[in-house]
């Protein structure tokens, strides 16, 4: 299965892929345009005829709809007989991410040529964020920013260098392990889907900090409970903008009052909405970076 693929629809189209078994995902982009992406899975054709490709396309519509989008025409072709479990492989390359870091499928080696960059080793078959997603470029690139600061903003630490991080959502954690490999001491992750805390657990070994980073499957409140009443330093939530306005409420029991949170998977245009939400609840939040659509918010807590 073949479609191009929006960059509004990139994790809606990989999460709703995985809830309906379909585990063997890629994401095909050049680095020097990321912007132009296609999608392709793997199905086994005596699973899917025709009957049930004509549901799956039926039951991915409405995703692109939510986004004021036409979903783009599935091309649907038969492989030859090979090992196509692995074939989707060849279509993961090294990539860059801002000024320090690489994200590296787990089975190729470095690049000469970024020999001297952070390398999160990553298992893009876990279908849970590659990385190659506005929001979590986003994310990187932000965590970048806070490792390189020489002073944080409310004077209370500098870089990344000893802090407690929590991840709240965290996919394939990718998020949780840059920030280990740009300083940070320890990375608490949860998800609500059983297998990507298993992506996360798996890549977090691959890049040698498994016993840095603990991740359990729940929301806030397992995230709470893994931080084991103490908040964390630095936040990191990638998640759409409802989600993030649903869980704010609980926000304090996983971050400190002097912390900063790092807000991703929201749209630039909700914003303002979720600027709202979030000072009513004590914290202070503004849009600090963004790409095309997608936004970046940075929080602190005012009260």
């Amino acid at each position: 299965m073949e479609l191009g693929c929006p960059p509004e629809l990139e994790e809606s189209l990989f999460w709703k892929l995985g809830t309906l078994g379909i585990p063997r995902v890629a994401l095909r982009h050049r680095p020097e345009a990321p912007e132009r992406r296609q999608l392709e899975a793997w199905l086994p054709e005596a699973d899917w005829p025709a009957s049930e490709r004509d549901r799956l396309e039926e039951s991915l519509a409405p995703l692109a709809a939510t986004f004021g989008l036409t979903l783009p025409p599935i091309r649907w072709q038969r492989q030859l007989d090979e090992d196509w479990s692995l074939s989707w492989k060849q279509h993961w390359q090294p990539d860059p991410v801002g000024e320090r870091l690489l994200i590296l499928p787990a089975w190729l080696e470095v690049p000469g040529e970024h020999s001297e960059r952070l390398v999160i080793r990553m298992d893009p078959g876990s279908a849970f964020g590659t990385g190659s997603h506005p929001t979590t470029r986003l994310c990187l690139e932000g965590l970048e920013r806070l490792a390189a600061a020489p002073v944080a903003p409310d004077g209370r630490w500098a870089g990344l260098e000893g802090l407690r991080v929590a991840d709240l959502g965290c996919g394939s954690g990718i998020l949780g392990i840059a920030a280990l490999l740009l300083g940070a001491d320890t990375a608490a992750a949860v998800d609500t889907d059983s297998l990507a805390v298993r992506a996360t657990a798996e890549n977090a070994a691959a890049s040698g900090l498994q016993h840095r980073l603990r991740v359990r499957q729940g929301s806030v409140e397992a995230l709470a409970e893994l931080l084991e009443g103490q908040p964390a330093d630095l936040l990191l939530c990638n998640i759409l903008a409802p989600v993030i306005e649903a869980l704010c409420p609980a926000f304090h029991t996983v971050l400190a009052p002097g912390g900063v949170g790092l807000l991703s998977g929201l749209l630039v245009r909700q914003a303002p909405r979720l600027r709202r939400e979030l000072a009513a609840g004590g914290w202070c939040a503004e849009l600090t970076a963004s790409s095309g659509d997608w936004g970046l918010m940075t929080m602190r807590r005012i009260r």
